[in-house]
């Protein structure tokens, strides 16, 4: 047999083998740790839904996986680090509409391209965001919110978890849909963000209700309204910003994403237990009563949904006038 034929029908044979070593990878996988990158700090919302599954993941493979906490940069600093690892399915990454939807039209450069880096695993869960104030603003309503940051334009310090995160970006929303003014102050993680408005250096938040909703039930912050479009069960008494100013909505979400490369056979295995995890009674009441809403999908669901959150916050960035160099 001449080399160019030998050549070529080795090469046949290894694309005929291309699936037959997908399924074995799905077979086999995991055969080691599994590390789940949270890109922001310990305390959040995507820490605490990623330390979720990493836990119920633990459980069904008997495989340790690994929670790692890489914040900074609105979570760009971690989701870098998933983006250059290697697309074996021992590295994810808790992605959330951040790292996916909004940096890539704030910041001028990402170390990565989130459509070409990144192969989507499934959604986790949708997340409202609360309006929240210190305990000593003199504010219980949205209106009253308003009046106040009105009377003192410019003077009030609002926090966030970090530039051009959605806590930033939905309090923006806030400022251009109210015409007020606030001082932005960012942190590290919603965690941090709290500690500083409970020990007063901050005034204001719109962050995951996931984080703040236990501290405001605690009397830590006060609680004033939810940014989704509709109340939600976990406090069924909170209004939503939408009732006072139409149209206001600013949902948060969080997902799963492997390196690109990874084999479709791992993907779809992992998207399956997410779909498990998320669907059991003890994780819909779990999540339920923190205002998370369980929102599994199928890997190719999740990518167009993510294209178009890309495309709506893009919108919402260029009208704010936001942009990180």
């Amino acid at each position: 047999m001449e080399r160019r034929d030998f050549l070529t029908r080795a090469a046949v044979c290894a694309v005929g083998m291309m699936p037959y070593a997908r399924a074995l990878a799905a077979d086999t996988w995991p055969q080691r740790p599994v590390t789940v990158v949270v890109p922001f700090a310990a305390g959040g919302s995507a820490d605490l839904i990623g330390r979720l599954l990493a836990q119920h993941l633990q459980a069904k493979f008997a495989t340790p996986f690994v929670v790692e906490n890489h914040g900074g940069a609105g979570g760009s600093i971690g989701a870098g680090l998933v983006a250059k690892a290697a697309g074996d399915g021992y590295t994810l990454l808790i992605g959330t509409v951040s790292t996916h939807a909004i940096n890539p039209a704030l910041y001028a450069r990402l170390p990565f391209d989130v459509e070409r880096d990144f192969a989507p695993i499934s959604l986790l869960v949708r997340l409202p965001n609360l309006l929240t104030v210190a305990n000593d603003v003199p504010a219980k309503t949205v209106p009253e919110v308003v009046a106040y940051l009105k009377a003192n334009d410019g003077k009030v310090n609002f926090g966030s978890s970090g530039n051009g995160t959605s806590s930033h970006l939905s309090a923006v929303m806030f400022q251009l849909a109210t015409g007020t003014h606030m001082t932005h102050v960012p942190f590290r993680s919603t965690a941090d963000e709290m500690t500083s408005m409970i020990g007063g250096h901050i005034q204001l938040a719109v962050d995951s209700m996931t984080t703040i909703w236990p501290l405001a039930k605690a009397g830590q912050v006060r609680a004033i309204a939810v940014t989704t479009p509709k109340r939600v069960a976990a406090a069924p008494d909170l209004p939503t910003i939408g009732e006072t100013l139409a149209g206001f909505e600013a949902t948060g979400w969080q997902g799963l994403f492997a390196p690109v490369g990874t084999p479709r056979g791992v993907i779809d295995t992992i998207a399956g237990e997410v779909k498990r995890i998320f669907g059991s009674p003890e994780v819909v009441a779990a999540l339920g009563n923190l205002g998370a809403e369980p929102a599994p999908m199928t890997p190719d669901a999740f990518a167009a949904f993510a294209r178009g959150e890309r495309a709506k916050w893009a919108d919402v960035v260029k009208a704010a006038g936001v942009r990180i160099e």
